[in-house]
């Protein structure tokens, strides 16, 4: 049986969008992106960087730290937009497919999002995840890792003709989000892997990460 692969499932979601988009949004979309990526904002933390550890809520409200988790096997630690975000889902739904195969490494996935507590646990619900889905108010754990960015008011303005409630899904007005990013912590917290790039709709393909947690055994 065939794997579905997450960047072909984001693939055929960007050839849908740019068919239905106007042409003006997205060269402003883009134009975010090429700021973002040119600023020295949200570069994130890299390969042999000791990753900070933190104390989080899941989407029932228990406290989840990281360095506590690390002591049963490495960590694949992903940071995402929202449930709002349909390539945020896309992955999210990508790597519950690979779970199975996540934990037969000995390993385990934690997800963090700036979502408050209840938005996390809707989107958990509804796709049916199995993993540690973590609030992060005010972004404090994603800007420890350097992830932390506004968005510009253009793109706030686009946003929300999209309908997009972002201030609803965070409990906060900042409209600050992080920069998407995966990582891949041994159990002494070094940071084995690191992939933090600018253009949301990039992602690292989680058969690739599950391989990689192989190494860090």
């Amino acid at each position: 049986m065939m794997t579905t692969k997450l960047l072909d499932e984001i693939q055929q979601y960007q050839d849908n969008f740019r068919k239905k988009a106007p042409i003006e949004t997205q060269k402003l979309m883009e134009q975010a992106t090429k700021e973002l990526s040119e600023s020295n904002i949200a570069k994130g933390l890299t390969v042999g960087e000791q990753a900070p550890d933190f104390t989080l809520k899941d989407a029932t409200g228990a406290s989840i730290s990281l360095y506590e988790e690390l002591k049963k096997g490495p960590v694949i630690l992903t940071f995402y937009r929202g449930a709002w975000c349909p390539y945020c889902n896309l992955e999210l739904n990508a790597y519950q497919r690979v779970l199975k195969d996540i934990k037969a490494t000995g390993g385990q996935l934690i997800a963090v999002s700036p979502q408050t507590p209840d938005a996390s646990l809707t989107m958990k619900e509804k796709n049916e995840l199995e993993f540690l889905v973590l609030s992060d108010p005010d972004g404090i754990v994603a800007g420890n890792y350097n992830l932390v960015f506004k968005l510009p008011d253009y793109i706030i303005e686009i946003y929300k003709g999209f309908g997009l409630d972002i201030p609803g899904h965070n409990g906060n007005d900042t409209w600050e989000l992080p920069v998407p990013a995966t990582y891949v912590i041994d159990r002494s917290g070094k940071i084995r892997f690191a992939s933090v790039d600018p253009d949301y709709t990039k992602r690292e393909e989680p058969s690739r990460m599950v391989e990689l947690l192989k190494e860090v055994l």
